[in-house]
């Protein structure tokens, strides 16, 4: 009996395609006549459903990496990729429009809007978007909210809440129009142990249900309980290991 025709072997057919592809890549800032090197040569991939905990000293290149993947900034070589779209490569507006639908964003300092509820900060970026009714918008924030553990913190201001509540509120707001990858820079940096340890928990759930999470972060205890670590130093990768 012959066995049916394969053009590839099974292991191949089975590989999962990278959603974030960081290749070679390096970035230099100029201050008058004087470079300033903070990328020199860069790569991995990311793949979907994986954790990584970019580590390192400050001022290495950590944030300046992320900054890459969401395309708030450009490399002065190579090429970023995410989910099959090369940033580097489209305008300010194509890059806005992708990043309401394809990327969720988490702040240090929680950036949620003064004026606005929770509720009304977690409906902002549907708006934006506009990929639900508006009937529909006010419904799916209340869920996220729900799944954050602020439901009933919903019609608050950000100021009557606590610092742990606001990034739990951050990170629903990064989830409204459901995008494959979140990236956080420093997500946990103005909270105490306990609150870090409750949004990290969070975020490890979203991992589980098969979002991409890239999380910059200077507590090593926190990164270990991630998937993956990268350690960014001068510049370059020096260590990628997988945790679990």
């Amino acid at each position: 009996m012959i066995a049916p025709f394969s053009t590839l072997p099974t292991d191949l057919q089975a590989q999962p395609q990278p959603i974030i592809e960081v290749i070679d890549v390096y970035k230099t800032y100029h201050v008058g006549d004087t470079e300033f090197p903070v990328l020199r040569g860069v790569s991995f991939n990311i793949f979907p459903g994986e954790f990584v905990a970019i580590v390192g000293p400050s001022g290495n290149g950590k944030t300046t990496l992320l900054n890459m993947m969401s395309g708030i900034d450009h490399p002065s070589r190579g090429e970023v990729r995410v989910n099959r779209k090369t940033l580097n490569r489209m305008s300010e507006d194509q890059l806005s429009q992708w990043r309401g639908s394809d990327l969720g964003i988490v702040f240090q300092f929680f950036q949620l809007l003064p004026a606005l509820s929770l509720l009304q900060n977690i409906i902002l970026p549907m708006d934006f978007l506009k990929n639900l009714p508006p009937r529909h918008r006010r419904e799916h924030a209340y869920h996220l909210l729900q799944q954050v553990g602020l439901a009933d913190q919903a019609h608050k201001m950000p100021s009557a809440v606590s610092g742990g509540q606001q990034q739990r509120a951050a990170i629903a707001r990064a989830l409204a129009n459901d995008p494959p990858v979140i990236l956080a820079d420093e997500p946990t940096g103005n909270l105490d142990a306990k609150t870090s340890a409750e949004v990290f928990d969070l975020f490890i759930q979203l991992s589980q249900k098969g979002k991409t999470l890239v999380m910059v972060t200077h507590n090593m205890e926190l990164a270990r309980r991630a998937s993956r670590i990268l350690e960014v130093v001068n510049g370059q990768i020096v260590r990628d290991e997988k945790i679990q």
